[in-house]
């Protein structure tokens, strides 16, 4: 046990003094002039080259990162308005459905009146066939009175 907790804290003073040693010469390293100036040579020449190659895509035709990314905003954009639209047409697809159901109510209630005006005609044309009290009725039709 006590070599198990000696070889731990021994691990973490190298760990620690090669991270010591690390960040010094990271620290030495972007302080030196010489250093400093070849990785900012570096980076301007990788601006040149990401911006010769942009000018290389567009001559070809082809889409940049840039291009894309702004074709995905797009695409996001028409895909959010869609879906409005959608939803709009889905609120007119109801109010629609219930106006249907309200016209088949009245579509209903105009066939009971023309059905009920046709019963009315009847009616009144069995009326009008029946006897009128002045008239002599036939023996087959005589009335009896009832006391």
């Amino acid at each position: 046990m006590a070599d198990d907790s000696s070889n731990e804290g021994l691990r973490r003073r190298i760990a620690r003094s090669g991270e010591d040693a690390l960040g010094k010469l990271a620290q030495d390293l972007l302080e030196n002039p010489l250093v400093n100036g070849a990785i900012t040579r570096a980076f301007e020449a990788r601006e040149k080259a990401a911006q010769a190659q942009e000018v290389a895509m567009g001559a070809l035709n082809l889409p940049s990162a840039a291009d894309l990314e702004r074709l995905t905003r797009r695409v996001r954009s028409v895909s959010q308005r869609l879906e409005g639209i959608e939803d709009g047409v889905e609120r007119l697809d109801d109010r629609l459905a219930s106006a249907s159901a309200a016209s088949d109510t009245a579509e209903r209630l105009r066939k009971v009146e023309e059905q009920l005006h046709v019963l009315t005609t009847e009616v009144a044309a069995l009326g009008k066939r029946l006897p009128d009290e002045s008239e002599p009725v036939s023996r087959d039709q005589e009335r009896l009175e009832v006391k």
